[in-house]
């Protein structure tokens, strides 16, 4: 009798143990982002060009330098782990970099070219001369005698290896091979592309980066700008009413980025790598709209294709007729302006892979820090 009782608390105090480590959690201190449209909170408008209103309509009140309504899984990630939104690095107006900073852009790929001038590995190295001299800049402010407003909005040089490293990229690698070259020199791209990105990784990682939260390609054959724009439809189309070659070849680019990430894990010893499916998150959404309260994912609230092609942001009146005015109910939206994602999607999507339920290995985002050095 004895025996059990003390196998029961054996098991209780395992329990405990393991309940303790998982409620503590990772506490970052800060998170740096990198990559494109999908995660930027203010790059490419700074460097280039302001976005106007309704963009930021839901939760800003005004344009906040996203291409939505309101806040992007970025964002929400900043929430769960109770840190302040990123400031872009880009952005010189009211920045705070003590818990991070974002260096993706708008239209930003892995590879020079395309969209952008802000491909991954200017990024990157915007990444490395940000620490050197914020750095430089705390320690001899941390010498000084007097104190000062400004090393308050400094990151503290210890951060950076207990940061968290946020990376959503790729997308327009595939969008402007769409655009430019055909499918199969798409397809022989992608071992190039993904080099390079396991370059950008091992950056990082020699920069002292230890954890790292890594997401897959969505599917962007599934964007009402694709569906629109492809010549090919309704032969193209699958059953869910997206552009089925370029989700194949979305599916292709993340299966090569899953295995490089394996390689990754190999050569980086001390690093913790989550990979996370945010294109399964993405098409299910988008295949079961309706049943989640959306409209039809084809709709989008902000700007026009039919017809004529309207930027969100800006109007014109052709024959009479105004396009350009944005939709009553975003909230209703999947897709905000035809090629990004509304708050509501947004916030549909982060709301299922923040626990884990879709990474690789499968923790939530405040526990990756728990299999640093496991791999």
């Amino acid at each position: 009798m004895n025996s059990i009782k003390l196998f029961f608390m054996l098991i209780f105090l395992a329990s405990a143990l393991v309940g303790g480590a998982s409620s503590k959690g990772c506490q970052f201190p800060a998170i740096y982002n990198f990559g494109d449209s999908n995660s930027d909170t203010g790059g490419i408008s700074a460097a280039m060009s302001l976005l106007n209103p309704p963009n930021g309509e839901t939760f800003f009140g005004h344009p906040a330098g996203r291409f939505c309504d309101g806040r992007l899984i970025i964002d929400f990630i900043a929430e769960n782990l109770k840190l302040p939104y990123l400031s872009a690095y880009l952005d010189s107006i009211g920045t705070n970099f003590r818990h991070g900073a974002n260096f993706a852009t708008g239209g930003s790929s892995i590879r020079l070219g395309g969209y952008s001038p802000f491909h991954l590995a200017i990024q990157i190295s915007q990444f490395i001369q940000f620490k050197s001299r914020t750095m430089a800049l705390y320690n001899k402010l941390s010498s000084n005698r007097t104190t000062s407003p400004l090393k308050g909005n400094l990151p503290r040089p210890s951060d950076f290896s207990k940061a968290l490293y946020t990376i959503d990229i790729g997308q327009n690698d595939l969008g402007y091979g769409f655009q430019h070259t055909d499918e199969e020199q798409v397809r022989a791209s992608i071992p190039d592309i993904l080099n390079q990105f396991s370059q950008a990784v091992h950056q990082l990682y020699k920069e002292g980066a230890r954890f790292f939260w890594i997401h897959n390609t969505g599917p962007i054959g599934c964007l009402p700008y694709s569906v629109i724009y492809d010549k090919l439809k309704p032969n193209n189309l699958d059953q869910s009413g997206c552009v089925k070659p370029q989700n194949e070849m979305a599916q292709e680019f993340n299966r090569q980025l899953k295995s490089k990430i394996s390689q990754l894990r190999g050569q980086l010893p001390h690093a913790a790598i989550t990979y996370v499916d945010v294109y399964s998150v993405k098409y299910a959404l988008i295949s079961n709209a309706k049943n989640q309260g959306f409209v039809e994912p084809i709709n989008f609230c902000c700007g026009s294709f039919y017809g004529y092609h309207i930027d969100c942001g800006k109007k014109a009146i052709v024959n009479g007729t105004v396009y350009g005015n944005p939709c009553h109910h975003p909230s209703r939206h999947i897709s905000w302006d035809g090629i990004h994602y509304s708050q509501a999607a947004n916030l549909w999507v982060a709301s299922r892979i923040l626990n884990g339920s879709f990474s690789d290995p499968p923790l939530s985002i405040d526990q990756v820090c728990l299999h640093a050095g496991k791999m």
